[in-house]
């Protein structure tokens, strides 16, 4: 009875194992290439980041929520950013993955902050999934490779920032020199990403 009772045990652990690895969420890391994906945008245009990248050199993809009063202490550094960098082969992309924002609640908040750059919906999150994104604003960098240089914050403060973190690797992958491997991540300031649970497994808040 005891023999029987531990085969069972190892076969629903099996199972459980089996069924988690199958489950393993596709991520790209710090110097990976990023495959190609397309999103909507609010106005429902898909966006490929292949197309992207023929037109621009550099993607920056800055997470963002609505309700999010870290991101609404960067706005105005999101909005010169894009602007101190437009014209020099630089895309910001802004992504929305949170579960519960709908598409008219993103529009008036993209209206209201006045940004000028494309907003992609993520409402599945397979986009925060794929970058391991966890909070807002978060910001990704993809240099003309496709290659992942950057993740985290933006400076080093919500409100003072004393410290640049983005600025100095966006002018280095511009002049075509080597990030140091201490400035290619930061941690992350702001509000959690609500994702969609996609397994029972799947424990992200």
């Amino acid at each position: 009875m005891q023999k029987l009772f531990i085969h069972t045990i190892l076969i629903f652990l099996c199972s459980f194992y089996t069924v988690a690895a199958e489950q393993k969420i596709e991520s790209v890391s710090i110097d990976e290439k990023v495959k190609d994906w397309s999103l909507k945008d609010t106005e429902n245009k898909s966006r490929s980041l292949k197309k992207l990248k023929e037109e621009k050199k550099v993607v920056i993809l800055v997470f963002l929520a609505t309700k999010c009063p870290v991101v609404d202490e960067y706005v105005e550094r999101i909005n010169t950013l894009f602007k101190d960098y437009k014209e020099k082969d630089v895309q910001i992309l802004g992504i929305h993955s949170n579960k519960h924002e709908k598409l008219d609640e993103i529009k008036q908040y993209r209206k209201k902050h006045k940004f000028e750059f494309p907003i992609l919906l993520d409402p599945n999150n397979n986009i925060a999934d794929y970058f391991n994104a966890r909070r807002t604003p978060e910001v990704f960098v993809l240099d003309n490779e496709n290659i992942l240089l950057y993740r985290g914050a933006i400076d080093d403060s919500r409100e003072k920032p004393k410290k640049q973190y983005l600025r100095p690797v966006l002018d280095l992958i511009l002049e075509g020199k080597v990030i140091p491997e201490k400035q290619k991540k930061t941690r992350a300031i702001g509000c959690t990403i609500k994702r969609v649970r996609k397994a029972e497994l799947d424990r992200t808040p």
